[in-house]
C-alpha cells in the first residue's frame, strides 16, 4: 500500500475534485465517518458543511484541509467493506481517527485506490500537526495495515513505469483543459521534488504546461505572480493562461516556495545515488550514448540554451526517484561554470572541465576529461 498525502486550504476544492469523479461515474463515496447522514443520503453542500464548521473554528490555521490517497497494486481484490476498514485504521493510526471524512473508491486509473478528504481542525479548535505527517505516522500506519490485512508491502510491489508520470500530454483546444491542466500541475507538484520554479518548469514542459512569473522588469514578477500557460511541441505559449491562484491547490508561487524549502531536504539524500548513475553513464564515448545510458536508469538530462542558442547549464531528473537537480547542484564538475553572456572558456591544464565542455567536444573524443576531473576529486579526499 503507497500512501500519499496533500494539504491546503482548500475544502471545497477537495471535496469537488471528487464529486466530479463521482459525476463521471469514475469514483463512488463508500465511508463516512463523523457525518449525520448516510453517504447516500448526503448531498454535496451536507458533505462541505461539517468540515468547514470544524475549519472555521480556528481561523489563524492556513492549512485546513488535508487529501489522502491509499494506493494499492493491480490485481489486489478489495471489496468496499474492506477499504472502510483499511481507511479507518490508517486514519486513527494518524490521528485523525476522531475527525470526520468520507472515502471516495476511485476507478479511473488501473489499480485499486482510494481517496480520503478531512480537516485538521479540530471540534475544539486545535490544529492536528502536519509535521512529517507522511514520514512519521503514516509510515507506521501503512505497515501496521499491510501485516493486518496481508497487503503487499510498498517495497516489494513492483516498480511502474517510472519514465513519465501517467498525466498525458495537453492539447491546447482539446475539452476540459483546466482540468487537465489541473490534474499535471498538482501531480508534479505532489511527485516531484523540486527546488525552484526553472526546476518544476524541466517537468512540466514534458506535459505541455509552463509556470510563468513574467519578464523580470514586469509588474507581475515584482508582485510575486504566477500564471501557467499550455504549450506547443516547441515551448510556444498557447491560448489564455490561467492564474495560479483559480487551481485547485493553489500552486501560486508563494505556495511553491514552501514547497521548494522541504524538497531541498528531501531530495538531498538522493543526491548520491544520482551523480553514481551520471558517473556510470559517463563511461560512454559520445553525448548522445552519454543520454542513451541515463535514459536506461530512467534519467532524464536537460540542456538549457539561452535566446542564442548557447548551452549554459544542465539540469537531470530523475524520474524513478522523483527529484529534480541541476548539474551545479550537483558539482561544480557537472555543471556549466561559464555564463550565458560570457563567451566559452579554456581550461588551463590545472583546471577542472564541466560536464558540458566535455561532452559537447567532438563525438569521436572520449569522455576521459571526467576521468580526470575524479582523479582529482579522489587526490584531494586522500589528503
Amino acid at each position: 500500500m503507497v500512501a500519499k498525502i496533500k494539504s491546503g486550504k482548500s475544502l471545497k476544492g477537495a471535496l469537488n475534485y471528487n464529486e466530479n469523479k463521482v459525476k463521471q461515474g469514475k469514483a463512488t463515496l463508500i465511508h463516512a465517518p463523523g457525518f449525520l447522514k448516510d453517504p447516500a443520503n448526503m448531498n454535496f453542500y451536507d458533505k462541505l458543511h461539517r468540515l468547514s464548521d470544524l475549519a472555521a473554528r480556528n481561523e489563524r490555521s492556513k492549512t485546513n484541509t488535508v487529501h489522502i490517497s491509499l494506493n494499492f497494486p493491480s490485481g489486489e481484490k478489495l471489496p468496499t467493506e474492506r477499504l472502510q476498514q483499511i481507511s479507518d485504521d490508517y486514519m486513527q493510526g494518524i490521528g485523525f481517527g476522531d475527525q470526520p471524512y468520507l472515502v471516495y473508491r476511485h476507478t479511473d486509473v488501473g489499480h485499486p485506490h482510494i481517496h480520503i478528504v478531512s480537516t485538521n481542525i479540530k471540534a475544539s479548535g486545535e490544529r492536528i500537526s502536519l509535521h512529517y505527517l507522511g514520514q512519521n505516522q503514516s509510515e507506521k500506519a501503512r505497515k501496521a495495515i499491510e501485516l493486518k490485512y496481508s497487503l503487499a508491502k510498498a517495497q516489494e510491489q513492483p516498480r511502474q513505469k517510472t519514465d513519465k508520470l501517467k498525466a498525458v500530454k495537453i492539447d491546447y483546444g482539446q475539452a476540459e483543459t483546466k482540468r487537465q491542466l489541473t490534474n499535471v500541475i498538482n501531480q508534479v507538484i505532489r511527485e516531484y521534488k523540486f527546488t525552484s520554479i526553472p526546476e518544476f518548469n524541466a517537468v512540466l514542459q514534458g506535459y505541455h504546461v509552463l509556470a510563468d512569473t513574467g519578464a523580470r522588469d514586469s509588474r507581475m514578477n515584482a508582485k510575486g505572480g504566477l500564471l501557467y500557460w499550455l504549450t506547443g511541441e516547441q515551448g510556444d505559449k498557447r491560448g489564455v493562461p490561467i492564474k495560479a491562484s483559480s487551481i485547485y491547490g493553489q500552486p501560486t508561487l508563494k505556495n511553491l516556495k514552501e514547497r521548494f524549502r522541504l524538497n531541498e531536504a528531501l531530495r538531498k539524500p538522493l543526491k548520491p545515488g544520482l551523480i553514481q548513475v551520471i558517473d556510470q553513464a559517463l563511461k560512454q564515448a559520445t553525448a548522445k550514448e552519454f543520454q542513451l545510458a541515463l535514459q536506461k536508469q530512467h534519467v532524464e538530462v536537460l540542456f538549457r540554451q539561452n535566446a542564442d542558442g548557447r548551452i549554459y547549464g544542465v539540469t537531470f531528473i530523475d524520474h524513478q526517484h522523483k527529484a529534480v537537480f541541476n548539474g551545479s547542484d550537483l558539482g561544480k564538475a557537472y555543471s556549466k561554470t561559464t555564463q550565458p553572456s560570457q563567451p566559452p572558456m579554456v581550461y588551463p591544464e590545472t583546471n577542472s572541465d564541466s560536464l558540458i565542455d566535455i561532452l559537447f567536444q567532438p563525438e569521436q573524443q572520449d569522455l576521459t576529461g571526467l576521468n580526470k576531473i575524479k582523479k582529482k576529486k579522489r587526490k584531494r579526499q586522500n589528503l
